[in-house]
């Protein structure tokens, strides 16, 4: 037992070198990532709401995606497999509108559409942001992809882990996190400009 505790910290220590020899090794299979953003399709949904709202203006629930889809390498090494990323196929923007309108508002009357109206310029907002982010959603995606080091792993069984390892630190590095964080802040300018600059006259003509 005395002899068994005594040599334990050898052979951990032996271990450690062999990963990071490993993880070193993999190093060398690290290449520049090819990038790709695609913009989905989008529903729209009208609903009207049974909850009471403010009889001038709608409400429009936006949704965001933002998925990652990493292709990788899977390269055999000397006791185990490199896991690196050769390319990342992103899709990246809104996918479901609901715009609420006020159920005291008949569909398709003056009121209604004059709401509706106002609501697809918010819509429109949404869109226009996302657009105007194309070039520094790329830059953004490809310097995190960039920095994503290739991952060692011992066994076939932990490759899906370690693509799972390289998609979390892609999300999280902070090119990524900036650019959605301006993204919701100038949607947030263009959205109060668009209530700003209403008047409602041609709602209040339907009143």
């Amino acid at each position: 037992m005395y002899k068994i505790c005594r040599h334990l910290p050898v052979f951990f220590g032996v271990f450690l070198f062999v990963i990071s020899a490993n993880a070193n090794e993999c190093l060398s299979y690290k290449i520049k990532p090819k990038i790709v953003i695609n913009t989905p399709n989008y529903n729209k949904r009208v609903e009207s709401s049974v909850v009471p709202m403010n009889l001038l203006h709608g409400d429009v629930v936006a949704t965001l995606t933002t998925y990652y889809d990493i292709v990788t390498d899977i390269i055999p090494v000397s006791g185990g497999y490199c896991v690196t990323v050769k390319e990342i196929d992103a899709i990246i923007g809104y996918t479901d509108f609901r715009v609420q309108i006020d159920g005291r508002h008949e569909p398709n009357s003056c009121s209604y559409n004059a709401i509706l109206a106002h609501e697809n310029w918010h819509i429109g907002a949404y869109l226009n942001v996302i657009d105007e982010y194309k070039n520094e959603l790329h830059n953004s995606l490809y310097a995190a992809a960039n920095t994503v080091l290739p991952v060692f792993v011992k066994n076939e069984t932990d490759i899906n882990n370690a693509i799972e390892k390289l998609n979390n630190e892609l999300q999280s590095h902070p090119d990524m996190v900036l650019v959605l964080q301006k993204i919701h802040a100038d949607e947030e300018i263009e959205n109060k400009n668009i209530d700003a600059m209403e008047d409602y006259s041609e709602i209040k003509k339907c009143i």
